[in-house]
């Protein structure tokens, strides 16, 4: 076989192996996702996640100083619009934008 040829087999047996494992999850828990605890944990935990990003993000923000200004700014631009559009990506897009407008122009060093 060519080197050509071994480099496609290795490409396709790859390919075969990473779905395999993507899939295997989903396949095998199946049967688990009519369970009531699955149903509770699928409603709690996105907002669960964004708590604990959000916490862990702002951790070391120095609040007692200006440049603290812009990640909190966004924080309550994100958290506002969310709340008023119920939008996840227009909340996220508009955060960013205000956070990268903010950190790059008022608080640029």
């Amino acid at each position: 076989m060519s080197d050509t040829g071994h480099a496609v087999v290795a490409i396709l047996v790859t390919a075969a192996v990473t779905w395999s494992l993507r899939a295997l999850p989903f396949a095998a828990l199946a049967p688990l996702r009519a369970s009531a605890t699955v149903r509770y944990l699928s409603t709690r935990m996105p907002a669960g996640v964004m708590v604990i990003l959000v916490v862990y993000c702002l951790r070391d923000l120095p609040v007692t100083e200006a440049r603290a200004t812009a990640p909190l700014a966004a924080l309550a631009v994100t958290a506002g619009l969310h709340l008023w559009r119920r939008d996840a990506l227009l909340s996220i897009l508009a955060g960013t934008a205000v956070h990268v407008a903010l950190a790059s122009t008022v608080f640029a060093r």
